[in-house]
């Protein structure tokens, strides 16, 4: 029986940007499925931006990420992060490659890299059809479609999806009904994978 795990993340999420290439490969490595839902942080299942929070979480926050990313091999840009636009609309450009087929994955990959590792405005439409264009996807068209009513239905749908399945924080793996929240929890999932799941 093929193992499929739903994937709840954002493109506006660092920790999903530096714990996506060990996620996919554990799937490789395990033979399962994604099955990807693109959505906003729940706040009405708790969580909270980073920008809600006090100053000095917020600092531990920024130092736990460098060091994450350093073990990841990635580089984070924190530069000018106030300059940007916001990078929903990639998200829906996301959503239109799910829905045409295409390779999301490395779609994600290259607009994820491009915001969080050199800081460039995926929020901007310009920016994001180059990116994926250059990546050999039709940028005019994904994010033509992405704007779309039927992705933004498909937004709402899976945020309803993940609010009833108990998700807030991104990126959240969601394997046999057991949810793992953070790329943290990697090893968890890999446990699981292997028929070891651990309950508390």
């Amino acid at each position: 029986m093929t193992k499929t795990i739903d994937y709840f993340f954002g493109i506006g999420s660092p920790w999903a940007f530096i714990g996506l290439e060990p996620f996919a490969e554990l799937a490789r490595e395990h033979g399962a499925n994604i099955r990807p839902y693109i959505i906003p942080l729940v706040e009405d299942n708790g969580a909270i931006y980073s920008r809600n929070r006090p100053e000095a979480r917020r600092a531990y926050w920024t130092k736990d990420l460098k060091r994450w990313a350093a073990l990841r091999g990635k580089v984070l840009s924190f530069e000018n992060r106030a300059a940007l636009s916001d990078p929903r609309p990639a998200g829906f450009m996301i959503i239109a490659a799910i829905e045409n087929g295409a390779d999301w994955l490395r779609l994600t990959q290259t607009l994820q890299e491009a915001f969080w590792g050199r800081g460039e405005d995926i929020g901007n439409a310009e920016v994001r059809r180059s990116l994926a264009t250059a990546a050999g996807f039709d940028g005019v068209a994904l994010d033509e479609e992405g704007r779309s009513e039927t992705v933004q239905a498909i937004w709402k749908a899976n945020y309803e999806t993940a609010k009833a399945a108990g998700v807030f924080g991104l990126p959240t793996f969601r394997y046999e009904n057991e949810l793992y929240w953070g790329q943290d929890s990697l090893p968890f999932l890999e446990r699981h994978l292997k028929g070891e799941k651990l309950v508390a």
